[in-house]
């Protein structure tokens, strides 16, 4: 499974998440494209290549126009909701957004529909989520870690005047996750820094699991701030493949299981939904019959153990479950891969399905498919197939490190 892990040593921020999946291999072309799917306008996103205390990165910086509308929740809600970005995208950054709407009002002392996202709310705050999500999910990131980051110290000036470091809203977000955070600034004089931002608080507390798994590292990122520090102001990720589970528990997955005979059929889509926002690796449901005759739906959902606690949570709260069944699975796992196919109407990434180290499949992403049927008006199955023709080539060859696929012809 193919994970990021990134270690906020000296803090985080939005712009520098962004740079550090620039810095470790994302496409920046198929950024752009898959930002212009927001409607979004008046700013300009600028990468550069630059290096702080001998250590090379990417460095993002959203240049935005001066005349940009503010914006509070409900209006960035109903802008992600109207983009044309793949599901998976869209209910990540809504995600990522909503934490920050609760942490923003519990300081404010206002309701999330009246928040206005003074500081974070603007055009940058938008690109930076939205391109985090995004590059997350085109460089075939199944799961997000994180190491604890490390917050800085004194005071920052905001719309509302001076404010400790970690700002209000970051220290709220901190809290209601349960995140760790880091010691002391690294070396030897003290220098008063915001390091960690709402932005990239808010990011990491909806996005990450604060831990550090077991895995192969494949690629390494930096993303570089803008402020110059005594120490490398950068956000380091880690792309790679996670180690096989483990036999002591703390790894592993767990089959979840509830029936259910008394609640409303219309009310399993946003549970299947908040499921896998909370980490599901598979949700099913199965028709059964229980007591007295009595048909019922059987919810299964495949998880990683460390999110057990998050998924009952979630079932306790969106079903009339009284009781959750939780039992230890061991599953023989294909390697997988994604690349890019580039088909006549656009990219569609392409799983690679390995075993034995070789390529013994290949399958068309379901959203790409579907988002370019839907653009370009032509049939889905002719997308599919040829996005599914283009990676065939594969089938058979090793599975070595990810290259792009040919184009078409």
């Amino acid at each position: 499974m193919r994970i990021a892990f990134f270690d906020p040593f000296s803090g985080a921020s939005g712009d520098m998440l962004l740079g550090s999946l620039l810095d470790a291999g994302l496409p920046l072309t198929e950024l752009r494209a898959a930002l212009g799917k927001v409607d979004l306008s008046g700013y300009d996103l600028r990468v550069e290549r630059v290096s702080q205390h001998g250590i090379a990165g990417t460095r993002v910086t959203v240049v935005v126009d001066d005349d940009q509308p503010a914006r509070n929740w409900a209006e960035i809600r109903s802008l992600l909701e109207a983009s044309a970005l793949a599901d998976p995208v869209r209910a990540a950054a809504l995600a990522v957004f909503e934490r920050l709407a609760a942490a923003e009002a519990k300081v404010h002392g206002v309701t999330p529909e009246e928040v206005h996202f003074h500081e974070v709310g603007g055009v940058d705050a938008l690109v930076d989520v939205c391109g985090a999500c995004i590059g997350l999910s085109l460089l075939g990131v199944e799961a997000v870690y994180s190491g604890p980051p490390r917050l800085g110290s004194g005071f920052a000036r905001s719309q509302h005047g001076l404010i400790p470091i970690p700002a209000p809203a970051t220290a709220e977000l901190l809290a209601v996750a349960g995140a760790p955070t880091a010691g002391p600034d690294p070396g030897a004089e003290r220098v008063e820094a915001e390091l960690l931002t709402p932005t990239g608080a808010a990011i990491l507390t909806t996005l990450a699991q604060f831990r550090r798994p077991d895995f192969v590292p494949a690629a390494v990122g930096y993303g570089i701030g803008a402020r110059e520090l005594p120490w490398p102001n950068a956000l380091r990720v880690f792309l790679g493949d996670m180690a096989e589970a483990g036999t002591d528990g703390t790894e592993g997955e767990l089959l979840l299981e509830t029936n259910l005979d008394d609640m409303n059929p219309q009310f399993y889509d946003v549970l299947l939904e908040r499921l896998f926002e909370a980490g599901a690796l598979d949700v099913w449901l199965t028709p059964i019959v229980m007591k007295k005759g009595r048909p019922a739906t059987q919810v299964g959902v495949l998880c990683p153990a460390a999110r057990r606690t998050a998924l009952e949570d979630v079932l306790f709260e969106n079903s009339t479950t009284l009781g959750v069944r939780a039992t230890p699975v061991d599953r023989v796992k294909a390697a997988r891969r994604t690349e890019i196919a580039v088909t006549r109407w656009g990219d569609v990434r392409v799983k690679l399905r390995g075993w034995n180290g070789r390529v013994v499949g290949v399958a068309p992403e379901y959203d790409d498919c579907l988002a370019i049927a839907r653009a370009q008006g032509v049939p889905i199955r002719d997308v599919w197939n040829e996005a599914h023709r283009i990676g065939e080539v594969y089938v058979g060859r090793r599975m070595t490190a990810a290259s792009a696929l040919p184009s078409r012809g």
